[in-house]
């Protein structure tokens, strides 16, 4: 008896075998990924440490140290990472320190990552309260941040927020410690659009202009904090003991934590914040760096986005780069180098706006596939741009940046000389929020003809109806709600283009780039399916037939 139940079982576990076989796709697993490292940016670290998860069940190992973008340029110029993330490029010498700020003869281009607003995250506890609503315009945040303007009280501040009194409070300025490119982004706007108080500041506490540069000046500058990393500015700016304080970080980090971020004057005399449709607004006005035999390729240049005359453009914007080796690697490397770029270039950047950053256009998108190109080894396969997976693409139209076309307007109220808004939202003694106003005039939230909904969102609208709409994520058809095609913004739940006017219906760009790593991946799940079902049913049937077997046995002794 022993051995018919020993050939079932053999007989069973054969046949398992050959269906585990035959389930999984030849083309699992082709791609032997090995690890690659990289260092630079706390900026752009959020947006990195979330690609780095999504690659891993590909079977890409990618790991990263964000040291700041002074510290990834150096480590790879010193071959010690195989690729680096900076928000500026080599500066040849930091301006301020005179350090070495060259790659030392590694070959190396840009690839634009993501983009991103950086922001002026602050505590300011009003009885007991963290207050959200400041407002505050480009001399003002450069006078905080060069000792000219010392308390909240200050007469300017109040003049920004429109009469608004804040509370007797000294400003803590929170700046970072180590060479950073948010630093050098924030020191080169101080430099360009406010030259003469930030050269004042330098000459008086350092005996020299400043510049832009990674490293800012701390000393002889009295009640000033100096934090390593986006993170640690964040963590500092969010802690218990700095009521008052206000700092330089990307706005992931104010998101992350619930914070809120200065709304910033803009050139068309709004103020704004960094999300990510204002950031999108903001950069169709940077140039590009467009010969390719230029070793700057694909940088930036911001002074059109610091006075882009949008209203809905938020001045901070700006870029982030990869800096990708165009020689002296193995093709192994170059290969997870070229699939882990292919994979943020497009799939990935649905998951800017969410983490609070801005998905990249289209020309910096074809143009990073080319810089992928010269990475030794990297191949990606044919990417079919309308398939992408960027939530920026019209794929009826490609000319088209969908995020800076459905960018909301600013509220009525956050014009400089009204307002300021509340919670969001404007709110006037003659709007107690009942329809039927139509004597508003755009000033108000839930403006003229509103047709009598009681708690109007739509945020200075014409012609609105207030709810009725669901969220859009960018890069998702826009829902077409009661209001006739508005579409309502997911950030702050304000109408864009209300009465369905000028969205223009986009589709989406569809399935993303197909990866060495995951070709058959959609196959290999169906078929493990398969194999999960037929093990089910041989655990349910194979105890029968032992069953059956043994009891024959029996009746035939």
């Amino acid at each position: 008896m022993r051995r018919p139940v020993r050939r079932l079982g053999a007989f069973v576990l054969a046949l398992l075998l050959t269906l585990a076989s035959a389930a999984l796709p030849a083309s699992a697993g082709s791609t032997a990924y090995v690890p690659i490292y990289g260092s630079g940016s706390t900026w752009s670290q959020n947006a990195v440490d979330q690609w780095m998860r999504d690659v891993e069940p590909l079977g890409m190992r990618v790991q990263y140290g964000a040291g700041g973008s002074s510290r990834g340029r150096l480590d790879f110029a010193n071959n010690l990472v195989d690729f680096a993330i900076s928000e500026i490029p080599y500066q040849g010498k930091d301006p301020l320190t005179e350090a070495d700020d060259s790659s030392r003869g590694r070959a190396y281009a840009y690839m634009p990552i993501v983009a991103g607003g950086t922001a002026l995250m602050y505590q300011i506890q009003i009885r007991g309260k963290l207050y959200r609503d400041l407002r505050l315009s480009g001399d003002t945040i450069t006078k905080i941040f060069t000792g000219k303007i010392t308390n909240w009280n200050d007469p300017q501040i109040t003049r920004d927020n429109n009469g608004k009194l804040l509370p007797s409070k000294k400003i803590i300025p929170v700046v970072r410690s180590d060479g950073s490119g948010t630093t050098a982004q924030f020191t080169l706007w101080m430099n360009t659009q406010h030259k003469a108080l930030w050269d004042g500041f330098c000459q008086s506490t350092q005996n020299r202009k400043c510049g832009q540069t990674s490293y800012f000046p701390t000393t002889n500058f009295p009640g000033v904090k100096a934090q390593g990393g986006s993170a640690q500015s964040a963590g500092f700016i969010a802690a218990p003991y700095a009521d008052g304080a206000i700092g330089y970080v990307e706005y992931s980090y104010a998101l992350g934590k619930s914070y809120p971020v200065v709304k910033m004057k803009n050139s068309a005399g709004y103020y704004t914040e960094p999300n990510s449709y204002n950031t999108a607004v903001a950069l169709t006005r940077t140039q590009i760096e467009t010969n390719k035999n230029s070793p700057l390729y694909l940088t930036q240049k911001l002074t059109g986005v610091y006075n882009n005359p949008d209203p809905r453009t938020y001045p901070l914007s700006s870029y982030s780069y990869m800096i990708l080796p165009t020689a002296n690697v193995s093709a192994n490397k170059g290969q997870t180098l070229s699939d882990f770029a292919a994979y943020f270039l497009c799939q990935g950047q649905q998951k800017a706006a969410p983490l609070g950053y801005s998905p990249l256009p289209l020309n910096l998108v074809q143009a990073g596939f080319q810089q992928i190109a010269r990475v030794p080894g990297g191949k990606v396969g044919a990417t079919d741009i309308k398939k992408c997976g960027n939530p920026t693409f019209d794929g009826k139209n490609l000319n088209r940046n969908v995020l800076a076309a459905v960018a909301p307007q600013p509220l009525p109220c956050d014009r400089d000389g009204a307002g300021p808004a509340v919670n969001g939202k404007c709110v006037t003694a003659s709007n107690n929020g009942n329809g039927n106003n139509g004597n508003n005039n755009g000033s108000n939230n839930g403006t003229g003809n509103n047709n009598g909904n009681g708690n109007n969102n739509n945020n200075g609208n014409p012609n609105g109806n207030g709810n009725g709409n669901q969220p859009d994520q960018p890069g998702q058809q826009p829902s077409s709600g009661p209001t006739g095609g508005a579409v309502v913004d997911p950030e702050t739940g304000q109408v864009i283009n209300a009465g369905g006017q000028n969205n223009g219906g986009y589709v989406p760009t569809g399935q993303v780039t197909d990866l060495n790593g995951n070709r058959g991946s959609g196959d290999m799940l169906r078929n493990l399916g398969v194999l999960v079902a037929v093990e089910a049913l041989l655990l349910l049937l194979v105890p029968t037939l032992v069953s059956r077997h043994l009891q024959r046995k029996r009746a035939g002794r």
